[in-house]
This record gives C-alpha cells, sequence and structure tokens, in this order.
C-alpha cells in the first residue's frame, strides 16, 4: 500500500476499495491456501494457535531432546517391522541405532535416555516370522 488515504474520505471504505482493486487485479489469487477452507475453523480458540503453527512449518519439535529419541526410536521399530523387505528393515534399524550410539556417548540433556540398541538380528527374525513369502 503505497498509497496514502486522502483527506476527508471514510477509512473503511477507502481501504475496501483498496482491496477490491486489489482482488480484480488477481493479487490474492496466487496466495497460499486460496480457495482452501481454513483448517482450525471449527477448533476451539487458541490464543498461541500462531506459535503451535509457527512451530510445526519450522519442524520444531517440543519434546526434549531424549523424549524425542525415544519416539524415533518406537516409530523406527514400527517402519522396520512393516518395511516391504528385508533390507529395508535393516537400513532403518541401523540408522536409528547410530543415532541411539551417539546419543549413549552424549546424553542429551532432559530426562533419562532409557534407550539401548536394537539387535538388529532379533527383530529382523521377528520381521521373516510375519513375512514369510519375502525372507530372502
Amino acid at each position: 500500500m503505497t498509497e496514502r488515504k486522502p483527506p476527508g474520505v471514510d477509512f473503511e471504505s477507502f481501504v475496501d476499495r483498496q482491496i477490491r482493486q486489489a482482488t480484480a487485479r488477481g493479487d490474492f489469487s496466487e496466495l497460499p491456501g486460496f480457495g482452501k477452507p481454513l483448517a482450525s475453523l471449527d477448533a476451539p480458540y487458541d490464543e498461541l494457535w500462531w506459535v503451535k503453527d509457527k512451530m510445526h512449518r519450522e519442524g520444531f519439535a517440543v519434546l526434549p531432546p531424549a523424549l524425542a529419541l525415544r519416539k524415533e526410536a518406537e516409530d523406527a521399530l514400527e517402519a522396520a517391522l512393516a518395511a516391504r523387505t528385508e533390507q529395508r528393515a535393516r537400513t532403518v534399524l541401523t540408522e536409528i541405532n547410530e543415532k541411539i550410539r551417539a546419543a549413549l556417548r552424549m546424553p542429551p540433556p532432559g530426562p533419562p535416555l532409557g534407550l539401548t540398541e536394537f539387535d538388529v538380528d532379533e527383530v529382523l527374525g521377528t520381521w521373516r516370522a510375519s513375512h514369510p513369502d519375502g525372507a530372502a
């Protein structure tokens, strides 16, 4: 908005005219979410909605690092057991074991970690039992 409100013109009509002109030019049609309903329209009002939205967009975790790693370890175990191939399950377990190993060397702040590395062969044995046709 580079144009100043002329004296004697009602502020509301001045703003309404600028919005109407911008809509006619199509300035609003390229905005993200244009034409989509608001996601939180039916949710109860939360004063910190914008903080939570920003944290979600930025990928910021509100859990302490130790609890976040525990959650990630649980998710990795589920992903390994649901993997389509044994190689994919082994890769998931190896990646999470590396993170657990690093956390055991330098414990993160917060509550105790309470994790040990996964026994890859044991978990893969469980995987093979649930995937008899995919064991290779």
